[in-house]
């Protein structure tokens, strides 16, 4: 089954180049750049939901 990746609508490249996508597989999150796709970070929902919440609450503005 090939993987159907998903990136951001405010991605910071027109091509898509710049960017960072997710997609499902097999129950897990997984997480890479556009540029770089051979490296493939595997996550859970729970944490990606955790992670998302703190990035809502301004957690990590000062790293943007």
């Amino acid at each position: 089954m090939e993987i159907q990746w998903r990136r951001s609508s405010k991605s910071s490249n027109a091509e898509g180049s710049d960017c960072l996508e997710l997609a499902e597989h097999e129950g897990e999150i997984l997480l890479r750049e556009s540029d770089r796709p051979d490296v493939v970070v595997r996550t859970s929902r729970a944490k990606l939901r955790a992670f998302l919440g703190g990035a809502e609450e301004g957690e990590f503005d000062d790293l943007a």
